[in-house]
């Protein structure tokens, strides 16, 4: 197997593709963002009676969770994973696959005849004439201009967080970013460290143990003690679900202390433990990789790490540099309150970490936030879009 670097996780500069002169006309509201918050999105439209459209980067409906590791599964249950107007096949305790989540998604934008357009990606996102003008959102296939935009371009953000030192590193350790990951086979064999410890750390973590000495640095997230799939978190996911919405949201003092360590440090362990990880043979070390020693990742305490591959499981971030107006606050999310940019009139999120609540980076959360947006939408723009419709 090559030891050569991968380095396909990591962003680097690059060139805004150049946008089509095609005009694809007007439209009342135009989601960006093809994914389950997207398509939510587009549900509640079109029962509302809105034209819209669905701009949608990718080939198929559901390619997003079709590129992520192989045996990634839920961590919520099939009964709390559906979208509005359709419930998540099959029994409703087990916790689906990440393809089962990809099929069911292009299975409800077909069953309710969604007006998604694939392999659309926006590349520009202005305002010309305006606070009272229409947006003009620019891509390579062509222009189109909406009364209203909503961005449903991901939970976390689409680009992969990646530190700078990555690029300190010798070219000899492997390196590839957590959405890059499929499977134990592409990492060289011997020593591997992962850096993040969060649900996606401790996964890929805990996998790559049965197959190399593995290495797991970050900081504490916290865990739920119960087993993922125990009679006892069965009993208990009732309970916490309303947790999650109903005291866990951006209204309550602890909704918002758990805002702050969801977005910027990663949710708490669910399906692996530090029980688990131990068990497994992982080394659990709570210190952060903050430099490099001679090429290799040195800890925060001062441990050089002698390791032939690095999977940088450290999030995403939101890159918004193609929407020429001002959303994106100090802390690199967007500025909005229950979906609505606090800035930019018309102009609308989904789908984003802890957009109300806890549950907001569920699938089962994304149907509730996308009807408080539509809400929203309709309020300001229902009459006359249902009136250019008719």
């Amino acid at each position: 197997m090559s030891t050569s670097p991968d380095t396909s996780g990591i962003p680097a500069p690059t060139a805004r593709p150049a946008s089509s002169t095609t005009d694809h006309g007007h439209l009342p509201v135009l989601v960006v963002g093809g994914g389950q918050a997207g398509l939510a999105t587009s549900y509640h439209l079109t029962r509302a009676g809105i034209e819209h459209q669905v701009l949608d980067a990718e080939r198929r409906t559901g390619d997003q969770w079709r590129r992520l590791w192989d045996s990634l599964e839920l961590y919520s249950p099939a009964r709390l994973d559906g979208l509005p107007g359709l419930p998540f096949p099959g029994p409703g305790d087990r916790f689906p696959t990440k393809d089962e989540v990809a099929d069911y998604l292009e299975d409800y934008a077909a069953r309710f005849a969604l007006p998604v357009q694939h392999q659309i990606r926006a590349t520009r996102l202005s305002r010309p004439a305006g606070a009272d003008g229409p947006f003009l959102v620019e891509s390579p296939e062509g222009r189109r201009t909406a009364d209203a935009v909503v961005l449903t371009t991901g939970t976390f953000g689409r680009a992969p967080a990646v530190p700078e030192l990555a690029g300190a590193l010798d070219p000899a350790i492997y390196q590839l970013h957590s959405s890059d990951y499929r499977r134990p086979e592409q990492l060289p064999d011997g020593p591997a460290l992962v850096v993040g410890a969060s649900h996606s750390g401790h996964d890929i973590a805990h996998e790559l143990a049965a197959h190399r000495p593995t290495v797991l640095a970050g900081r504490d997230c916290g865990q739920i003690p119960l087993p993922l799939h125990s009679r006892r978190m069965r009993a208990a996911f009732p309970v916490l679900w309303f947790v999650w919405g109903h005291v866990m949201n951006r209204h309550t003092p602890v909704g918002r202390r758990m805002l702050v360590h969801t977005r910027h440090h990663g949710g708490p362990a669910l399906r692996w433990k530090r029980a688990d990880l131990l068990a497994a043979g992982v080394e659990r070390l709570e210190e952060r990789v903050t430099g490099v020693v001679d090429g290799r990742p040195q800890l925060a305490g001062g441990r050089v790490l002698d390791v032939r591959s690095v999977v940088w499981a450290t999030g995403y971030r939101h890159t918004l540099d193609w929407v020429e107006l001002p959303v994106l606050g100090e802390d690199g999310w967007p500025r909005e309150q229950d979906g609505v940019a606090t800035d930019v009139p018309d102009l609308y999120f989904c789908g984003l970490s802890f957009q109300t609540s806890f549950r907001s980076m569920l699938i089962g959360g994304a149907g509730e936030d996308a009807a408080r947006v539509v809400q929203q939408v309709t309020a300001r723009h229902g009459a006359a879009a249902r009136a250019a419709a008719a």
